[in-house]
């Protein structure tokens, strides 16, 4: 009979614990990305503006085999396949290539996500890049590293002296309030990024690289990992409402509780905002 782990976690098949296994599972799909980075991929269109390819299918795989084998009661939702569902109260979240158009064309900006949930708190999970060979993890009340190191938002006081990275995903009408949003702060910040992936943007706000990062439409599978990261980094992440986010939000404001007040300041009243 298995024993628990940390946090209530049952044991692997394997013995090993749940991050291990997150971060086992993210490095076979990253050599897969990274192996297949300069090669002709198969793209196809789920969208108008959104593509996946035969390597988010790939890594998606292995990523499932690993985590069914050494997890098989967990449930799953992944973005490139039909939910799992479970009896438990676990399931992971698996984006196996956040920043599928950067990938396509050769923009070194992909990372891959996966996420372990108890009900609906995220517990543990992982943001991965394999060009940079950056393992971002963090575990609930264990605090948030890179590559083991730890790491904190920005300590950042005020939006005129924030560097703010954003992303539009899909190409509507939302993406163009996003973009007068950032027009009616311009040029009374730092600068600006729009990174293309949003789980890198979440990961960066994290460890301070960027000091906020906003988006406004996301499934859970971009942001699972990121809203954990954040708040063990340190930092807060809310919806454009102000409202403390979740699996269930679409919208992402995350940095510092300092400079989130100061951004929502500073946008009351913006379109994008409502």
């Amino acid at each position: 009979m298995t024993q628990p782990l940390s946090q209530g976690i049952p044991a692997s098949h394997s013995g090993r614990s749940a991050l291990e296994i997150t971060t086992l599972a993210a490095r076979i799909s990253g050599k897969i990305i990274k192996d297949r980075y300069h090669t002709v991929k198969d793209v196809q269109l789920k969208g108008r503006a959104d593509i996946v390819t035969d390597v988010d299918l790939a890594a998606e795989t292995a990523i499932l085999e690993l985590l069914l084998a050494e997890y098989p009661n967990f449930g799953i939702v992944a973005e490139e396949s039909e939910p799992i569902p479970s009896d438990t109260p676990y399931r992971w979240i698996v984006d196996p290539l956040d920043g599928t158009r950067n990938y396509a064309v050769g923009i070194p900006l992909f990372c891959t996500v996966i996420a372990l949930a108890k009900g609906d708190d995220v517990i543990l999970g992982t943001i991965f890049n394999s060009l940079t060979d950056e393992m971002f993890t963090a575990e609930l009340g264990k605090g948030a590293y890179v590559n083991g190191d730890p790491i904190s938002v920005s300590d950042k006081q005020e939006i005129q002296e924030a560097l703010i990275s954003f992303d539009l995903g899909q190409v509507d009408e939302n993406a163009g309030l996003g973009l007068d949003l950032v027009r009616s702060l311009w040029p009374r910040i730092q600068g600006l990024r729009l990174l293309g992936s949003a789980a890198l943007g979440l990961a960066y706000a994290a460890s301070g690289r960027i000091d906020l990062y906003f988006h406004h439409h996301l499934s859970p599978w971009d942001i699972a990992t990121g809203i954990l990261l954040v708040h063990e980094a340190g930092g807060i992440v809310v919806d454009r409402q102000g409202r403390p986010a979740d699996l269930s939000s679409t919208s992402v404001i995350a940095s510092s509780p300092r400079l989130i007040d100061r951004f929502l300041l500073a946008t009351e009243g913006s379109e994008w905002r409502k």
